[in-house]
């Protein structure tokens, strides 16, 4: 996951004891990390340009230069690498998935060239491990397929939806069906052309004592009579085209029941489902978008003056360099212990250090980009660099999959208990 990967075991410990930080990763995963930068350097980056152009352009289609690298990609081979089953993918485990997704992650639209793109790898997770037989084939078939885009609709503008359980959308029983009412808001992907199916979080049961037996998902296809998407939603001005984040309303949306999502009531549990592998996946890619702004940083300080010397030269952008270079590492050895975990033990048993890495690595990555911008003067805040689109999206992953401070909440809950009794 990066040059620094290769962390031999002690000679002196057990293996056990030496498993949670032996990164050396096995020759399938090598083999699928060069073929990846191969296409990289063949396909994505000579394209950055060409990208943005076509985004605006064709807004909210997708661009052509995408759908050519995503047959491109199918191709080789290099398709939905995130899914752990091997029906649908090449069945690699969080650990193997990790320095694949730092590769994508050094263009922030890269990953869906491989099908490997948020919402959709949540999306598609849920469907596997919730969904009935018919919803699998109705919906997961095309999203494996890349053919469609899919969004998750659970942020709300009227509440802190940080609480899950503060949402007030209703998905209320009405014969053989359910009648759904809210307002929704950042929803990622709702204004792509192609998406085509929204998974919806809400209250069915309000007055349940057990606040977590109140939610409800249900799957929504888009153009069910009441779904409105009202606008895109830019953030730092940017409405990253053709997904985009969306306001949607919900007027009186009728779906039948067979659209449920494993049961009424049980909406938090396949949110918690979710939203782990999700969160370990932002992190992933926000690794390789710190790498690059390292790398980047390297090389321009080495090629400008100041003051009669190279940039390289001074000591303060030495100093920067420095604490770069060592955040960045230390954010991949977090990430990388906590997909060993996930692997190991579960989701649930990983989650203290799933937390870590959601609270830590998204800030480092900010700090890594606002650095590298620094030195690359006025030109970083451009397009002609990667690194302003990039800290925008480190900058919302601190907001996206629960904010820093409901996981440092928990997280500090977690750590107390271990350590006080």
């Amino acid at each position: 996951m990066g040059r620094f990967h290769d962390v031999p075991a002690d000679n002196n410990t057990t293996e056990e004891e030496s498993s949670p930080m032996n990164f050396q990763h096995s020759e399938r995963v090598q083999d699928l990390q060069r073929q990846l930068t191969a296409f990289m350097d063949e396909h994505v980056y000579p394209n950055e340009h060409v990208f943005a152009r076509q985004a605006k352009e064709q807004r909210w289609q997708s661009p052509t230069i995408l759908e050519t690298l995503k047959a491109k990609a199918r191709d080789q081979g290099l398709w939905n690498l995130f899914m752990p089953d091997e029906r649908y993918g090449p069945g690699l485990s969080n650990s193997e998935y990790a320095p694949l997704a730092e590769i994508m992650g050094r263009v922030f639209w890269a990953a869906e060239a491989f099908n490997c793109n948020a919402p959709d790898t949540g999306n598609m997770e849920v469907l596997l491990k919730y969904g009935t037989d018919a919803q699998r084939e109705r919906w997961l078939t095309p999203l494996l397929a890349g053919e469609i885009r899919s969004a998750f609709a659970m942020t709300e503008p009227a509440v802190a939806s940080s609480d899950a359980t503060n949402v007030e959308t209703s998905i209320l029983p009405d014969g053989d069906d359910y009648v759904i009412n809210g307002r929704k808001w950042f929803i990622t992907n709702a204004m792509h052309e192609r998406c085509e199916i929204f998974i919806v979080m809400g209250k069915s049961d309000p007055d349940n004592p057990n606040r977590h037996l109140q939610q409800t998902q249900i799957l929504v296809p888009r153009d069910t009579p009441g779904l409105s998407v009202i606008r895109p939603l830019s953030t730092f001005g940017y409405f990253e085209e053709p997904g985009g984040h969306a306001e949607v309303l919900f007027e009186n949306v009728r779906v039948p029941k067979e659209n449920l999502l494993l049961g009424e009531g049980r909406g938090f549990e396949v949110a918690q489902g979710r939203l782990g592998p999700g969160r370990i996946h932002h992190c992933m890619r926000l690794i390789g978008a710190a790498q690059r702004a390292l790398e980047m940083a390297c090389q321009r300080v080495e090629s400008r003056e100041v003051f009669g010397r190279k940039l390289s030269q001074q000591g303060s952008v030495r100093e920067s360099i420095a604490q770069m270079a060592s955040k960045v590492e230390m954010c991949r050895l977090l990430t990388l212990r906590a997909a060993a975990k996930m692997d190991s033990d579960g989701t649930k048993e990983a989650r203290d250090l799933i937390a870590m890495a959601k609270i830590m690595v998204p800030q480092m990555t900010s700090e890594v980009l606002d650095m590298a911008i620094q030195m690359h003067g006025a030109g970083g805040f451009t397009e002609d660099y990667f690194m302003a689109e990039a800290f925008n999206y480190a900058r919302w992953c601190r907001m996206a999959d629960g904010p820093d401070q409901v996981h440092m909440m928990a997280l500090g809950k977690q750590v107390i208990g271990q350590y006080s009794n």
